[in-house]
């Protein structure tokens, strides 16, 4: 029986990547010439440390570029306020990896609400699609990314 998984996950490794070359790029930008500013990554937190807002600012427009630039959808990203520290500033960024039942359940009610001949079903922070025919599973890719949703999808282990 066809099927296939709607997850929403990015590479870590790319993630890594792409942090290290802004920092490389805010040590060689002249703007930021004698400025503490930095980039910090612990697991799914991206820290962003500087002298101002505006700093801030272009930094943040830095990361975003670099991480399109590596195949990373921005809408992961979970932007905070930026907040006094010491003498600078500090923002984090949370990036959102796996779907929460929250919405695996609103991907759930739009499959059901379109009455195809498949079945959902939320497995961990997955939702797994399952048809008898492989163009059932093709119109549901198709509706689901015709949708508005705020996470980056991704449709993976498609299976006959």
């Amino acid at each position: 029986m066809p099927s296939f998984d709607i997850v929403s996950e990015f590479d870590k490794h790319e993630v890594r990547n792409a942090v290290d070359q802004a920092n490389k790029e805010i040590a060689t930008r002249f703007d930021f010439k004698g400025t503490d500013s930095s980039f910090e990554l612990n697991d799914d937190k991206l820290t962003m440390l500087s002298e101002s807002t505006f700093q801030l600012q272009q930094m943040f427009s830095i990361v975003c570029s670099r991480l399109t630039r590596r195949s990373i959808d921005i809408a992961c990203m979970d932007v905070a306020d930026p907040k006094p520290s010491g003498k600078g500033m500090r923002q984090e960024i949370t990036l959102k990896q796996g779907l929460d039942t929250v919405l695996a359940k609103k991907i759930v009610k739009l499959i059901k609400d379109k009455k195809l001949k498949v079945q959902a079903a939320i497995q961990g922070d997955q939702v797994r699609v399952t048809g008898k025919k492989r163009d059932d599973l093709q119109d549901v890719i198709k509706m689901i990314k015709d949708e508005k949703i705020d996470m980056p999808l991704q449709f993976i282990n498609f299976r006959d």
